[in-house]
């Protein structure tokens, strides 16, 4: 399970990259766009919970 979200994490992550690389508005740390924002918002949940989850074990 643990890789499952750790697959999850970086898929957000990757998805932001590449969404930061190719909008005129977002930079690398800040969404500046509606796409942007949600696709900001996923990594960090994602990365949220894949941190809490390795904190606990």
């Amino acid at each position: 399970m643990a890789a499952d979200l750790y697959t999850l994490y970086m898929d957000a992550l990757r998805r932001w990259t590449e969404h930061a690389a190719d909008c005129g508005s977002c930079t690398a740390d800040q969404p500046a766009c509606p796409t942007g924002t949600r696709r900001w918002q996923r990594f960090a949940a994602r990365q949220d919970e894949y941190l809490n989850r390795n904190r606990k074990q």
